[in-house]
């Protein structure tokens, strides 16, 4: 309530009806040491409804949880000292308005958007099982961690936490557990406005095992709920928990006015008043409540973590390649050898779809790291994305161990999922079509401001979607997803550049990509006469050049297109005109080079440019500035064979040769 005030913004409601539930879970259930926030085996807590940060800022203090540094080592220093609730909400506070990974020891996942934490549950707990079915051994269980989940009304109501509820159902994930928050008030009153369901009979429907709590404020009750959970060994687990939204304020109790706004002075001072609490005290946390909890969660974490060490000490002794992997992917580091099976593709004019290329360099590279793991969301067979190789298997209820994931039709879900998966250190991948990746962008922002690096395949890249039309022909979504900070789009423009994209994907720890690849063939292009494609690692590079390594007219392009740029510059070779083609498959990675390569690939010199893209022009003016030429799509797309497409919206030779030579003028009348 204090913090709130302070800021002046906020939501005191739902941290104060749900106090009495999270300290009886993480004082009696948690096995989670406040000394070690990043044991790989602790039990994860996720604060779905993100908007209750205070609650959680409350428990990380008054358990004394420690800061953690870049290096993976706890310091002793605390995650959130009293200091920093006292600035909650205000500028690199680490107690922002909502929970937000690698800011605050502690905070497992960024949460906010509502249901977003529930899907990353979701995935938290098939990361549980997955690493479980890899790594244990008999007497050697180095992980069965358990997933707590803190949802309410608004979590429930929003279409991903149907998605992430049905696919944990589905795969009978015990080790989950949901806390619902059932105080039937919302920002615009109560919930009866717009929500009336059974959510048990909802959730039972799911497969779910439901358990009642009707007093949130008895623990006895609570405590209950809890150990039926920890029971359960057939199905995740669905705890109602019906409370009161600012519980103990005696104005504002089962109200929104205690939803999402300050309670006021006078207000504080009465719910105070009924708790027992010095009403005038602001930010009390008496010494005896540390040491409560000290005895408790810290006392119990502490133990728990230490006949863990001593255990993992022991197994690392009989299972030392196991254990030398779990430490490689607990870091982010990749194998020793994990990129032997990579190869060059031979030149070929016919060549094959990026989406097949793709396909074999996953699969290579796949067999040389255990922890790749991944699937699509219900398409497969279109984004060629299946581990095929022997042993790789599919993972479902009855066979954790396997590495082929079936997300179902769940775009949203499976963003939020592979988040969670890789918020657990495994190296998760998504695939769908890049048209669907509509779906799934609320995971892909919140992915990349959590700096996590999940890989999004996505294929049927452009208008060579074809006779599927303009509902299935993405035209405006490179340029949104280019628009995400810390995001990487990679399109590449043959085989041998997706052979090094997934070399520049796997090195990367810090960063969520998305590889946007073909449905139809492309030409491999033979890379002894043009440029090598190990230039993606750079974002884009010098592909084919005039003899004299002096240009007169440049031509960008990515993906199908570069195929297309390099007929024009060989017909333009003829034609006497000094062309360069670059090939720009990542803009963000371009980007990140010195001004001195970027100006050797784009000379600023050279004004003469045109750029090809089947997608929206919007961002090329960038590069091709103010006066140059960008060929691209200004409508959506249209139903008809890939040949009458590509002519009617212009992607034709004749179409990048007139627009050079229209730039050459253009240069030459300046």
């Amino acid at each position: 309530m204090d913090a709130v005030q302070a800021a002046n913004s906020g939501h005191p409601g739902t941290p104060m009806a749900l106090a009495p539930v999270t300290y009886c879970l993480w004082n009696r259930f948690l096995q989670f040491d406040p000394d070690d926030p990043i044991w790989p085996n602790r039990d994860r807590f996720v604060l779905s409804v993100g908007h209750a940060s205070m609650l959680l800022y409350a428990m990380l203090h008054v358990s004394q949880v420690k800061a953690v540094n870049e290096d993976y080592g706890a310091t002793n220093n605390l995650a959130v000292p009293l200091d920093e609730i006292k600035r909650f909400r205000q500028l690199e506070s680490k107690c922002p308005g909502h929970p937000e990974y690698h800011w605050t020891s502690g905070v497992e996942t960024t949460t906010g958007p509502l249901g977003q934490g529930l899907g990353n549950s979701v995935g938290m707990a098939i990361a549980q099982r997955w690493m479980a079915e890899y790594f244990n051994r008999p007497g050697f269980d180095i992980i069965n961690y358990d997933v707590y989940a803190l949802c309410g009304d608004g979590c429930l109501m929003e279409g991903v936490s149907s998605e992430a509820a049905s696919l944990a159902g589905h795969l009978k994930l015990s080790n989950l557990c949901w806390i619902y928050d059932n105080n039937k008030i919302t920002i615009e009153g109560k919930t009866a406005l717009a929500f009336s369901e059974d959510v048990g009979a909802r959730f039972r429907a799911y497969g779910w095992n439901v358990v009642h709590v009707d007093d949130a404020n008895n623990i006895e009750k609570l405590s209950g709920a809890f150990r039926a959970f920890q029971e359960e060994t057939a199905r995740p687990t669905m705890i109602i928990v019906d409370s009161h939204i600012g519980f103990g304020a005696p104005n504002k109790q089962d109200t929104h006015g205690a939803h999402g706004e300050p309670l006021g002075e006078e207000e504080i001072r009465l719910a105070k008043k009924n708790y027992g609490w010095p009403e005038d005290a602001k930010f009390l946390v008496p010494e005896e409540v540390l040491q409560h909890f000290k005895a408790g969660i810290g006392q119990r974490g502490k133990a728990n973590r230490e006949v863990w060490t001593a255990r993992f000490q022991e197994y690392k002794t009989q299972f030392p390649e196991l254990a030398d992997q779990l430490h490689k992917m607990q870091h982010r580091q990749l194998p020793d050898g994990w990129a032997r099976g990579l190869q060059e593709f031979p030149a070929d004019s016919k060549g094959l779809a990026t989406r097949e290329s793709s396909g074999k360099v996953l699969n290579a590279i796949a067999k040389e790291v255990p922890w790749l793991i991944g699937g699509s969301a219900d398409l497969a067979p279109s984004t060629k994305t299946r581990l095929t190789f022997d042993g790789a298997g599919d993972f479902e209820a009855s066979t954790y161990g396997g590495r082929n994931f079936h997300f179902g039709v769940r775009e949203h879900a499976m963003g939020a999922v592979i988040s969670g998966m890789a918020l657990s250190k495994v190296r998760p991948y998504g695939s769908g079509f890049l048209i669907f990746s509509d779906y799934g962008r609320p995971s892909i922002r919140l992915a990349a401001m959590m700096e996590i690096p999940v890989i999004y395949v996505f294929t049927h890249d452009s208008i060579g979607v074809g006779e599927d039309g303009p509902t299935h022909q993405p035209v405006e979504h490179l340029a949104s997803l280019r628009a995400i900070p810390g995001l990487v789009t990679i399109r590449p423009g043959d085989a041998n550049e997706v052979v090094e994209a997934w070399r520049v994907i796997m090195q990367m720890q810090h960063q969520p990509v998305v590889l946007a690849l073909t449905r139809q063939a492309l030409p491999t292009l033979d890379r002894t006469k043009y440029g090598s494609a190990l230039g993606v690692a750079q974002g884009a590079y010098v592909l084919a050049d005039a003899d004299d390594g002096k240009p007169e007219v440049l031509l960008l392009a990515t993906g199908s297109e570069v195929p297309l740029c390099v007929d024009a510059y060989e017909k333009l070779k003829v034609e006497g005109i000094k062309a360069r083609v670059v090939s720009m498959p990542s803009w963000e990675l371009f980007e990140q080079q010195s001004q001195d390569y970027r100006d050797s690939v784009i000379p600023p010199g050279v004004t003469a440019r045109v750029s090809v893209e089947q997608a929206t022009t919007f961002g090329w003016s960038q590069y091709v500035g103010a006066t140059g030429t960008s060929i691209g799509m200004h409508t959506f797309g249209s139903s008809a064979p890939l040949k009458d497409l590509t002519k009617h919206f212009g992607f034709t030779v004749d179409r990048v040769m007139a627009a050079a030579r229209q730039q050459l003028e253009l240069t030459v009348g300046a």
